[in-house]
């Protein structure tokens, strides 16, 4: 409350003060100068600065254009401890490490879309290894250690993609064949990619599957086995990654279709080893590890050479 002289007409004559009255404070005018503003808060200080240099340094480390080893390793560094969750679910210990080099080399090579289509790879392929697990155990036809890969699963499955990423980091052929070795990288991983979801959606899903060879129906699992599911399957999981790295840039619309041709050439492919040549007696050494990359193989070089054909044309 303020207290206020009341107005009379006798009041510079008189001498004693006249009774004051109460008056509320909103009825008192107050000049703007006089009122006191309350300050404002200072900025809360972060948590550890002295961690700040480090960590303008390493964002500066993983923007850095090109990529170098160092942004590359520092990246992945970053996104598996990230992601450590998601990795743990689809690979073992050394598998995890197996993946690391393939994320460094992709980085490197291609950047971090490069680094993407490996990632999409990856939880398209977890996701679908991962489809009715336990049905899959049950009649034997699953992947091991409850889906999770090992370095061997991992390296069967990139073995012509990290050859494609050294040729290009060390830039094997000059400007020519930089392209040829990005098509290479792109066009191995559809081809993985839609052989794993064609054999994971055949095995939780095919109503019935047949022998590539000829045609006969065969259980579930069967080595060189297909089934409409798994195909159709295969073809838009195929369709899919070269579109993300045609969305990333990696490739051009017509060499995204390459990519999608070659997958489907080189896993009917794969299909004719596995029923012809896989699990006999004089094929022992021709484990699934060994037939992942010669399937990997045969798209990436099939690609680049239908590119070749083309440029010659």
């Amino acid at each position: 409350m303020a207290y206020v002289r009341p107005f009379s007409p006798l009041s510079p004559f008189l001498r004693p003060p006249l009774r004051h009255y109460a008056v509320p404070q909103f009825l008192v005018h107050v000049p703007r100068s006089t009122i006191l503003r309350t300050p404002h808060s200072p900025p809360k200080a972060a948590p550890f600065p002295e961690l700040a240099p480090l960590q303008d340094s390493l964002l500066h480390l993983i923007r850095a254009s090109p990529p170098t080893w160092q942004s590359a390793a520092a990246s992945n560094l970053l996104i598996f401890a990230v992601g450590s969750p998601i990795l743990f679910s689809g690979l073992t210990i050394p598998g995890i490490g197996s993946a690391f080099l393939l994320g460094v080399l992709s980085w490197r090579a291609f950047g971090p879309s490069g680094f993407l289509i490996v990632a999409a790879y990856f939880v398209i392929g977890t996701a679908v290894t991962k489809l009715k697990i336990a049905q899959k155990e049950a009649l034997g036809i699953a992947e091991k250690r409850s889906g999770r890969r090992g370095p061997g699963s991992v390296v069967g499955s990139s073995a012509a993609a990290c050859v494609c990423a050294v040729l290009s980091i060390f830039n094997i052929g000059g400007p020519v064949f930089a392209a040829l070795w990005q098509l290479g990288f792109v066009a191995s991983f559809s081809t993985k990619l839609s052989d794993t979801v064609s054999s994971e959606i055949g095995k939780a899903y095919g109503k019935t599957t047949y022998l590539a060879t000829t045609f006969k129906v065969v259980p579930r699992g069967t080595e060189g086995a297909v089934s409409i599911e798994g195909t159709v399957a295969g073809v838009v999981s195929s369709i899919l990654l070269a579109g993300i790295a045609c969305s990333l840039g990696q490739v051009d619309l017509p060499k995204a279709s390459i990519c999608i041709l070659a997958s489907l050439i080189a896993n009917f492919c794969e299909s004719l080893i596995g029923a012809t040549l896989q699990d006999k007696d004089s094929f022992q050494w021709l484990s699934n590890d060994i037939v992942n990359v010669i399937n990997i193989s045969i798209g990436s070089i099939l690609a680049m050479l239908i590119q070749l054909l083309i440029l010659r044309n």
